[in-house]
Formats: structure tokens, C-alpha cells, sequence
């Protein structure tokens, strides 16, 4: 059974319904009921209309007056009569049910429904069913998916203009046939207290799925999300398939791009960036929208909402509404030009290095050339040490760093030393994240700089090239920068041995080495280190059983 976040699994929904309420003080809970409310329905004889919706769409633009649960667990007829009860007593006009296509939701609407027309009240219901998965048709139809919100929208948006019922039902409707919805996941989803509904091994993923739990239609070997973002809107709009949305060129849509509930904000963009590309220049987004809107629970997974518009369909969509769950829509169609400004130039008082192309320049190629495979080697090893303290990054951070400097890509070679081209933020170097990111920049602002050739023993000028570096961190580090288990560490060892090159006599080779051994024996004394800074720190030193991989990819 998969771990939740609850108190039990009985009281769940009524947890996280009362949760929602106690967080949004225009929301009321119907006591009695699984049923969310708007707060201004209290008495309220002008209200329009009323739609049993869900609770994130309750909102003073759209006025939906009723909600059902949010768990995957069928509303009931009482509920739901017991909502449109609350909006017919408080004065609405009428009440639209807008229903996903499940046969236990249209069971319980309808009788809901009938029911309510019985006491008197003006009832309609519209079934949505925007699911693009199936080829063949389905005795039961097309279920219902997460096109179902912008049947809201609309709805709600033309009951705030004071349309009728009619009106709105008749408008809803053709909503409803103009769109399709595709899901894809990477993994199955399991309701509170129950096993997970289906099983997909590491390399494979579904598609067409609904949103409570059930498998997809097909199952396919993971794919990059262009690839994947390609193969749903290839599916969704085959003219073989059944369910099909008609998309031509010069079609204007809507995009929505939903998170089934687990996929990380980061993928959710990815697929979102791939979406508006794949679509291409032949189709217009008028409109796309990016988000959580119709989730499965913990699924991670995403969905793509496809709806054909007019311009009349895009106002109704960007009128204003204060419910919780509507994004802040950016009015502006989406578009796959990358939208980007120029970095700003470095100012006239910055140092500029130059290549160098002296007789030193083949020993530094093959010196860097050896760093670059050595680090690139070590890839994996890093990433399993930096699991124990930190997020496993630390090979790929060190690898993406070796791939950018290695002397066989075509540009000028680098500078034995790395050095920043400006000040902090200038992007005169590699850009490489955490830790790692400043020894790479080169010597902090302000701290003096490095000969770009500085001298052998012989000459006996200059510092080991390391020393500015360290002399510089203590101006932009709350603590010393050594000793705290940090890749800094390693470089301080180093550092202090190369001091050695000072001295009359010193003979360059025997002292490398000797800077590389304190290198490796600082990297190792890690091991034992209590953590002083990094994410190490927040971690327990019982948990820290191995050196830090920062320390290791330095020496």
C-alpha cells in the first residue's frame, strides 16, 4: 500500500474539503454533505445560476454554487440534490450539472436531477466526454477528462454576463465537441488505503489513461518528452482514430497542459516547452495554460487538453474570476519563438584574458585533456556519493564542466587558470550549479588576479595559481573556506603544498605530486568530517559514511 500524507483513510476527503474551506474564507462546507459552497450564496436573491462543479473552481466570476468530493470515490444523489437544493433556495435562476462521462457519475447526476426537477427546480446537465484515447468507439462514450474545466469556464464567465440557462447549456455543449484530451504517465496512481492500480516497469510508460487510476490504452517504452509530446498529438488527431480531434492548419486552440498529480514542475515545463513547438506555426494557442487542474492523485503524469476556439470562446476564457484553481492567464496567444533578451555587455573596466598561444599552450591542452576525462570517468562515482548529502548531481555538475572546457572542442584553449570574464553574473564562464559552480568561476570579485602565465621555479614570482581563490572566498562565504567539508577542502591541501614552489630550487614535478597526494588525504579526511557547510550540514553525521564528492572530483 503506498504511503499518503492523512489522518485515516475514512476521514480523507472530508480532511482535505475542510482543509481547502479553512484556507479560502469564500468557500462554506454544506454540513451533512461532501459538498463545497460559495460563501456568497448566503440569502444572496441575485445569483444566476449554479454549477455542482469542483471545489477549486468555486469563485466570484464563474459563481459555481455547488461541489462534489475530491477523492475518486462516486458523489452521491443526496449530495449532489442537496447542493442544487442550496443554490435554488438562495435564489438562483437555475443550476447547470456538468458531468464527466462515467457511468456512476452519470447514474448519480441524473438521478440527482430528476429528482430536483420533481421539487421544482430548473435543472440541466451536460456530459463531457473529451477523451482522444480510443480508436474504436465505445458503447459507454468518451470519458470524461480534464477539458472538463474549461466547460467551466465558460459557463461560469457567461452566467457572471447574465446569460440564461439555455443559453449556457447550449454553449457548454458545443464546448464539449470541440475538444480532446490525451493522458500519458509514468506511473500508476493508488487510491488512500489500496494498492496501486496498475504496475509499469522502470523503461515504460502509458498512454490514453483516465483520471481514476485505470491503465491507458497503449503502453509504450519511455520516450524523450518531444518524442512523447509528438506521439499524443499524432494520436489525437489520426484521422483512423475515432475520438479524434478535427485539427487543421490555421486551427486556433487552447492548450492545456495538466499535471496528472506527481510530475515535477520542472518535467511539467518540459513537456509544456515541447507542446507549443510540436503544434507548430499551422496551428494558433490562443490561449495555454499550465498547471494542476484535473490531477489522479499521486500519478505523474501529464495530460494535454486540446480545445477549438473563436474569438467569442477566447474572451469567455479570459474573463476575470477570483476561483482558486484558475491560473493567472497571461491574455496572449503562446508561442514556439524563443523569447529571449541579449545578456548585457561587460563593462568597459573589466579585465579581459586572451588566449594564450605560447609554447605552454600544447602542455595546457594536454594537462586540461586529461582533467576533463578523468572527471568525466568519475561521472557515476560522484553521483553515488553525493546521494548520501546532497540531490546526486555532483558527477553530472563536474562531467557538464569537463565537456565545456575539454581542449578538443573547437575554440581558443582555456587558461591554465579558470577565470571570470566580468563580475558575478557577467556569464563570462562555464555556468555550473552548487558548490562546484564558484571554484570554477575563478577567484571571487575583488580578490587579486592571476598572471595568465604565471612563473615556474627559476623565476620564483607569483603564488600557487590556487591562493587568490582562497584568499578571495572569506569575502563572499559566512565560514572559513576550509576545513568544512566542501571541495574546498581538497583545494586548501593543494594549495598549501604548492607553497613549496616558492622555495629556491624547488623542482616542479615532486611538488604537483605532493599537492595531489594532501589533495587526496584532505578529500578522504572528509570521510570523518563533521559537515560545516553545504547540504551535508543539514544531514546527520551518522548518515555520512563516505567522503564528500566535492572534495574527491577536486583532488
Amino acid at each position: 500500500v503506498s504511503k499518503k500524507l492523512g489522518n485515516s483513510v475514512a476521514s480523507c476527503a472530508d480532511d482535505s474539503l475542510a482543509g481547502l474551506v479553512a484556507c479560502n474564507p469564500g468557500l462554506q462546507l454544506l454540513r451533512g454533505h461532501r459538498v463545497i459552497l460559495g460563501s456568497h450564496l448566503r440569502g444572496s436573491p441575485r445569483e444566476r445560476g449554479g454549477l455542482c462543479s469542483h471545489a477549486g473552481w468555486l469563485g466570484g466570476g464563474p459563481r459555481f454554487g455547488g461541489a462534489t468530493p475530491l477523492c475518486s470515490s462516486h458523489c452521491t444523489p443526496g449530495g449532489i440534490l442537496a447542493a442544487v437544493r442550496a443554490v435554488t433556495q438562495a435564489g438562483a435562476a437555475g443550476t447547470l450539472l456538468i458531468v464527466k462521462n462515467y457511468t456512476g457519475d452519470r447514474l448519480n447526476f441524473g438521478l440527482a436531477l430528476e429528482r430536483a426537477r420533481a421539487e421544482g427546480a430548473d435543472v440541466r446537465m451536460v456530459v463531457v466526454g473529451d477523451d482522444s484515447a480510443f480508436a474504436a468507439p465505445k458503447k459507454a462514450g468518451r470519458r470524461g477528462l480534464c477539458g472538463t474545466i474549461l466547460g467551466h469556464k465558460v459557463a461560469g464567465a457567461l452566467a457572471e454576463a447574465g446569460a440564461s440557462l439555455n443559453e449556457i447549456f447550449e454553449k457548454v455543449s458545443a464546448v464539449t465537441k470541440a475538444m480532446g484530451t490525451l493522458g500519458l504517465s509514468l506511473s500508476p496512481c493508488s487510491v488512500p488505503g489500496s494498492k496501486p492500480t496498475f504496475q509499469l516497469a522502470e523503461d515504460e510508460m502509458e498512454l490514453g489513461l483516465g483520471i481514476h487510476g485505470e491503465a491507458g490504452v497503449r503502453r509504450m517504452k519511455l520516450l524523450p518528452a518531444d518524442e512523447a509530446v509528438e506521439r499524443m498529438v499524432a494520436h489525437m488527431t489520426d484521422p483512423s482514430n475515432a475520438s479524434r480531434l478535427p485539427l487543421g492548419p490555421g486551427s486556433s486552440v487552447v492548450l492545456v497542459v495538466n499535471n496528472l498529480g506527481g510530475l515535477s514542475y520542472l518535467e511539467l515545463g518540459i513537456v509544456a516547452g515541447a507542446a507549443v513547438r510540436c503544434l507548430g506555426e499551422g496551428v494558433r494557442i490562443a490561449r495555454a495554460l499550465l498547471g494542476s487542474f484535473m490531477t489522479a492523485l499521486e500519478m505523474a503524469g501529464v495530460s494535454l487538453t486540446l480545445l477549438l476556439v473563436d474569438e467569442e470562446l477566447v474572451r469567455l476564457i479570459d474573463a476575470k474570476t477570483t476561483a482558486m484553481a484558475w491560473p493567472n492567464l497571461a491574455a496572449a496567444p503562446a508561442t514556439s519563438q524563443r523569447q529571449e533578451l541579449p545578456a548585457p555587455k561587460e563593462g568597459p573596466g573589466t579585465v579581459q584574458h586572451q588566449a594564450t598561444t605560447g609554447p605552454s599552450t600544447a602542455r595546457v591542452q594536454l594537462v586540461l585533456g586529461r582533467v576533463c576525462s578523468a572527471l568525466l570517468s568519475m561521472e557515476e562515482q560522484l553521483n553515488e556519493l553525493d546521494r548520501a548529502a546532497g540531490d546526486g548531481d555532483c558527477g553530472h555538475t563536474h562531467a557538464r564542466a569537463a565537456r565545456l572546457l575539454a581542449p578538443w572542442e573547437p575554440r581558443p584553449p582555456k587558461s591554465p587558470c579558470l577565470q571570470r570574464q566580468g563580475p558575478p553574473g557577467g556569464g563570462g564562464g562555464p555556468s555550473l550549479g552548487g558548490r562546484e559552480g564558484p571554484p570554477s568561476e575563478g577567484p571571487p570579485w575583488g580578490a587579486e588576479r592571476v598572471p595568465s602565465e604565471p612563473s615556474l621555479p627559476g623565476g620564483q614570482r607569483g603564488s600557487p595559481p590556487i591562493d587568490p581563490f582562497l584568499r578571495g572566498c572569506p569575502r563572499t562565504t559566512v565560514l572559513s573556506p576550509c576545513a568544512h567539508l566542501s571541495q574546498l577542502d581538497s583545494l586548501c591541501a593543494a594549495a598549501q603544498a604548492l607553497h613549496a614552489l616558492r622555495s629556491p630550487g624547488a623542482e616542479l614535478l615532486p611538488v604537483l605530486s605532493a599537492a595531489v597526494q594532501s589533495a587526496e588525504a584532505a578529500a578522504e579526511a572528509t570521510r570523518t568530517m563533521e559537515a560545516g557547510a553545504g547540504r551535508a550540514s543539514y544531514i546527520s553525521s551518522a548518515q555520512l559514511l563516505q567522503p564528500d564528492p566535492g572534495a574527491v572530483a577536486a583532488a
